[in-house]
């Protein structure tokens, strides 16, 4: 078990406990509240030590603040491509591009997957995936990712983690994607399955609170961390439901801030139903949170009827923000992707306009169903123009992009 020591309100102490929770690493907390404490337990003088967090591995190994890279090379994840051309590449190891890379690498395409961060994407942060097929009592985001990324692995998909495409070259019969070391991955076929981030709260002074009260995403890491507290959870989607669910468990109150008139037109009903059935839930709608208040961590926010104007403080070390989310796809301007006005990827039908194909588009046919405006280049998942944003949606085109992967190398 990898033992972590740190400040509690540290954002580079967050960010290696969830790397660790959605990678289905285990590991033990240990939060510093002295300088005393810090100096027995780790050799440093003060909470704001640069050497901190600490963590400690089970062969004695001690990494000082490290960043998601090298906590991947010590667990042995990080390694450099073996080819110099695969059949397909995959970028984002979400549901859509873990089952692109199993349904890729079991039909005999030689395949590889880049992760910029954790196996999972935004699902692997779900504290218990509850209406995905075939698993009645519910699964964790993080304990399916692992399942998948098994699966890939034992039929051969290559994973680069703590990597991100960054620029992307499409030449004759291939397609270059540039890493952000540096490293270039050549494929004959692309799928983006990048997904979404959470959007920010966009306040005042948001950034100063980010890992220390303020946390972006369902925070499975840090449930255990809440008990007897009062949390809040801003949101009106199945992440934000699921997570003040699982919030539940340990803080003593939860309140579910959202903006709309009610939970029903946007979260599932078996959602729904346990929010309104659980005693220490409440939910406050037609609300937003609108100011952030502390010195160095969160100590308090404001939240403002929507309706009426009227707002008040209310003192809470924890807020969860869960509010929809914005496509990684800065890359594809660069080289003429068709977006939409919200950042997505345009593909198949929806490219057409009036019957004409896209502009510059080569081959004698329309795009298929998943392709973007770049032949062989795909999208699938949350990342793609009018997807349906669930779990088992980005499944189903991760796997419908390899078929259509198969056709377009058969066109030669």
């Amino acid at each position: 078990m990898v033992k972590v020591i740190g400040k509690h309100d540290s954002a580079e102490a967050y960010t290696i406990r969830d790397f660790l929770q959605r990678c289905d690493v285990p590991f033990e907390w240990v939060g510093l509240t002295s300088e005393e404490e810090a100096r027995a337990l780790v050799g440093v003088e003060t909470l704001d030590d640069q050497n901190l967090p600490i963590c400690i591995f089970p062969d004695g190994t001690r990494l000082k603040n490290p960043d998601i890279r090298k906590i991947t090379e010590k667990l042995g994840w990080f390694r450099m491509p073996s080819r110099t051309e695969y059949d397909l590449a995959i970028y984002g190891a979400g549901p859509a591009g873990l089952s692109a890379a199993v349904y890729g690498s079991t039909e005999g395409l030689k395949t590889i997957l880049i992760e910029r961060y954790a196996i999972g994407g935004q699902a692997g942060s779900s504290s218990r995936i509850e209406n995905y097929l075939g698993f009645p009592e519910g699964i964790s985001g993080a304990d399916l990712a692992d399942r998948a990324r098994e699966q890939a692995t034992r039929f051969g998909t290559e994973i680069l983690l703590a990597r991100e495409g960054v620029r992307a070259v499409f030449g004759t019969g291939k397609l270059e994607g540039i890493l952000d070391d540096g490293t270039r991955i050549n494929a004959r076929a692309t799928i983006c399955s990048t997904g979404v981030a959470y959007r920010s709260l966009n306040l005042p002074n948001e950034a100063k609170y980010f890992g220390a009260g303020l946390y972006y995403g369902a925070g499975a890491s840090e449930a255990p961390l809440t008990k007897h507290e009062h949390v809040f959870v801003v949101g009106g989607g199945n992440s934000a439901g699921q997570a003040t669910m699982h919030f539940a468990s340990y803080a003593s109150k939860v309140m579910l801030v959202v903006r709309g008139d009610s939970l029903k037109s946007t979260l599932s009903q078996y959602l729904v139903d346990r929010i309104y059935a659980a005693k220490n839930v409440e939910v406050l709608t037609q609300t937003e949170v609108t100011a952030l208040h502390g010195e160095a961590s969160l100590e308090a926010i404001t939240i403002t009827n929507c309706r009426t104007g009227d707002s008040q403080i209310v003192k809470t070390h924890w807020l969860f923000a869960c509010i929809g989310g914005e496509p990684h796809t800065a890359w594809a301007e660069e080289v003429g992707l068709v977006r939409d006005e919200g950042g997505y990827l345009v593909t198949g039908p929806d490219l057409l306009r009036n019957g004409q194909r896209p502009a510059n588009w080569a081959p004698a046919r329309d795009p298929y169903y998943l392709e973007t405006n770049m032949p062989g280049m795909f999208a699938a998942g949350d990342v793609r123009h009018n997807s349906i944003k669930r779990c088992a949606s980005a499944v189903g085109e991760g796997a419908m992009a390899v078929a259509f992967v198969h056709r377009f190398l058969s066109d030669g």
